[in-house]
């Protein structure tokens, strides 16, 4: 802890107690929820991993990271904002914040690559869109991350100001021009970067399905569940990512050059405190972008909150493929039956609709 008692601008933070509390406390009761229910779907009902399915879960687990750090936030700001927890807790809070922050956007980014590969190049790129692919690209991710990041922890500490301990959220305020060089390489590296690729990726996207003899190859439905890909992480960066990156952009312009106006100072604390919590609702978005974009998954989790019983069994169906010649391909395919809810049209098109997955295969994840 550094004991050095700081005074600085009279910033009001009022607001502080009540609404962090609140705002974090739903954070971490919908991520713990969300993050927790996709996890279980995917290791205790899914038994073949697509590309996407392994970013979605690496996304998960760095959900579930900091999330689970959060209770510490929500008491020290019920407190009104005392930190009792020590300066090692304060680092790693903010660390994994951060960590977590980055490594949805560069997540989020793969994601976009891979299913711009499989709509653009869906033949080309066959042979990056494996699984062993997915998991080279998320074991970088994660060091890439971890190594962009770690330098949060050694400028966020606990420290005495008014007289009072606090965590220091990107470095104590005396700190702010040793921070500053860091904070833009974060602004650039971590944000803007993926933010252009993914831009890019989803402007050639809808180029490309735009073109009607591309539809056709590429049908209805991959072309549904592309758009609506395209539109979630869009919606995700809007409501959350930009408007975040450019408050504190701002409140690091502000806090080194003209850090002596006190009352712009209170004007952007304020609208950057404000929207840290709200970026931290993308723990909450990320399982809603898996459940969106999976018809599969779903069927699956609606079918379990409405305590339907799917009994799968096992058939085997033969398909022709003519690679040079024909040959005779044996499909194994997992057909439902056995449900037990009303009978009703709803419950029957339910069904029906489980069983139009049987003859699906995937050719690449």
């Amino acid at each position: 802890m550094h004991g050095i008692n700081v005074t600085y601008c009279s910033v009001s933070e009022t607001y502080k107690k009540v609404t962090l509390p609140v705002a974090y406390g739903l954070v971490f009761v919908l991520g713990l929820a969300l993050n927790g229910t996709l996890l279980w779907l995917v290791c205790f009902r899914t038994k073949t991993w697509s590309c996407s399915i392994i970013y979605l879960v690496n996304l998960a687990v760095a959900d579930l990271l900091y999330v689970l750090a959060l209770p510490l936030l929500i008491v020290s700001y019920a407190m009104g904002d005392v930190w009792q927890f020590g300066d090692g807790a304060c680092k790693a809070v903010r660390f994994f914040f951060y960590a977590n922050l980055h490594g949805s956007m560069m997540f989020l980014m793969c994601i976009s690559v891979h299913r711009f590969m499989g709509v653009c190049y869906p033949i080309k790129t066959i042979g990056y869109r494996t699984k062993r692919v997915a998991i080279f690209a998320s074991a970088l991710v994660w060091i890439f991350v971890t190594t962009e990041t770690l330098p949060t922890a050694a400028f966020a500490h606990s420290g005495f100001i008014n007289n009072m301990t606090v965590c220091f959220d990107m470095t104590s305020p005396g700190r702010f021009r040793q921070y500053f060089p860091y904070g833009m390489f974060l602004t650039i590296v971590g944000f803007l970067l993926p933010f252009v690729v993914i831009v890019t990726c989803y402007c050639l996207m809808l180029k490309t399905l735009s073109r009607a003899d591309v539809n056709i190859k590429v049908g209805k439905r991959t072309r549904r569940k592309s758009v609506r890909t395209i539109q979630m992480v869009c919606l995700l960066f809007v409501l959350c990512f930009v408007p975040y990156h450019i408050t504190r952009l701002i409140y690091l312009f502000v806090r080194v050059y003209v850090a002596n106006n006190c009352e712009l100072l209170n004007v952007v604390m304020l609208s950057y405190k404000i929207w840290r919590p709200i970026v931290s609702f993308n723990c909450c978005i990320n399982p809603i972008l898996y459940f969106a974009c999976s018809d599969k998954h779903r069927r699956q989790l609606f079918a379990k909150l409405c305590k339907w019983r799917v009994h799968p069994s096992e058939s085997t169906v033969h398909v022709q493929v003519t690679m040079g010649s024909k040959k005779s391909l044996r499909v194994t395919t997992r057909q439902f039956s056995g449900f037990s809810c009303p009978e009703d049209k709803m419950c029957h098109g339910q069904i029906m609709s489980q069983r139009q997955e049987m003859v699906r295969t995937e050719m690449s994840c």
